[in-house]
């Protein structure tokens, strides 16, 4: 049974950080540690009573794009980029809904991002994962599909999957959870084999799952978390392979045994609240990254980033890049006694744009809500 046709529904998801295991984490079971930012991409569902309806998102098309079922049953929408992962999940809740027996409905779909700039370029925050998160939840809602959320979670990684088989996944763990997050990626070369071949619901309870986890993390004791944008988007699928083309395989499996261990020492101390821990956990994982390009080639820490991190340091913190480098962002952990005001100062000196973000919280990421004639229910 599908919500009322007079009834918009209204879901977000946050972007999202790497803190430590990134490269290691495309590695099936290697784990990684993310955490949600408190910057949104919002979604808006409304249904009407035909079939098919319109996606409206500036950063996909000047002017709305339709979609409708394809001879096939798959979704088609006319567009690129991010319109691929949106016709893949589309097509995916479409057959989600068949197998569960519920009817069809058609919708319009606005799509509301504020995760890139105001000129319209990436921040590294992880736009791709949030609109699927994001849209996905809308979905869920108004079909009244019943996941639970690690049935969304999947959901929204078989989807991405099927555009982009190397994706981690890592990203879509940290929207959909919230919070601090430690992620291990399934076997998505399986996933990949039998999603399109299985029925959707067979495909969720996969065994390929079987090494993948998504838990919350507890937040450091008293670390405060700076992010700075170096103001040059990353190419980060480009970058991964190329790291993975350049690098051989005696050097990876010591990076990835390596990563796992930083990884282990930063959930260690965040569970006990050792916020020293932490921090040298974060140093370890920069070193890691450094010693990573090095070996490859490949320039994962840039001269900007170099900069955001070395003046972070000296101001008392603990810095890194935050995902696969080359551009976007770099974080810093600051304990009490570090002058984070000269941090930002700092950044700024140099060309580095801080962005005032916060840690979003695993009850402001699951919100979902029904608009009808302008009041608002919390689902």
């Amino acid at each position: 049974m599908t919500a009322g046709m007079s009834r918009s529904v209204v879901a977000r998801a946050p972007g999202k950080l790497f803190v430590a295991g990134e490269y290691a984490v495309v590695s099936p079971g290697e784990p990684a540690v993310l955490v949600a930012v408190d910057r949104f991409l919002t979604a808006t569902l409304t249904p009407h009573g035909g079939d098919g309806g319109r996606i409206a998102s500036p950063a996909l098309s000047a002017s709305p794009l339709p979609w409708r079922r394809a001879a096939d049953g798959s979704i088609a929408i006319d567009g690129t980029g991010r319109a691929a992962y949106l016709a893949s999940l589309l097509t995916l809740a479409d057959r989600l809904r068949a197998e569960r027996g519920i009817a069809p409905a058609g919708f319009d779909l606005a799509i509301d991002s504020g995760l890139d700039d105001d000129a319209g370029r990436k921040l590294g925050l992880g736009s791709s994962a949030a609109v699927v998160v994001a849209t996905a939840r809308a979905l869920d809602a108004h079909l009244g599909l019943g996941l639970q959320p690690h049935e969304l979670f999947r959901l929204c990684l078989l989807a991405t999957v099927r555009v982009a088989p190397a994706a981690s996944g890592g990203d879509l763990a940290a929207s959909c959870l919230g919070g601090w997050v430690g992620y291990r990626s399934p076997d998505r070369a399986a996933l990949a084999r039998v999603v399109d071949a299985e029925p959707v619901e067979r495909v969720l309870a996969h065994e390929a799952w079987r090494r993948s986890r998504l838990e919350a993390l507890p937040a450091p004791r008293d670390l405060r978390l700076l992010v700075g944008w170096t103001g040059s988007p990353a190419a980060t699928t480009r970058l991964v392979a190329d790291v993975a083309a350049r690098i051989g395989a005696d050097a990876h499996a010591a990076f990835v045994r390596a990563s796992r261990s930083v990884v282990a020492q930063l959930g260690d101390g965040l569970a006990a609240g050792d916020d020293g821990a932490v921090l040298d956990a974060v140093r370890r994982a920069r070193d890691l990254l450094q010693g990573l390009g090095a070996g490859a080639g490949v320039g994962i820490e840039t001269e900007r980033l170099r900069v955001l991190c070395d003046t972070a340091v000296a101001h008392g913190a603990a810095a890194k890049t935050s995902g696969a480098g080359g551009g976007d962002c770099g974080i810093a952990l600051a304990p009490p006694d570090a002058d984070a005001v000269g941090i930002v100062e700092a950044w700024h000196a140099n060309g580095i744009l801080p962005l005032p973000l916060r840690v979003a919280d695993a009850r402001s990421v699951a919100r979902v809500e029904h608009v009808e004639g302008g009041r608002r229910e919390i689902a």
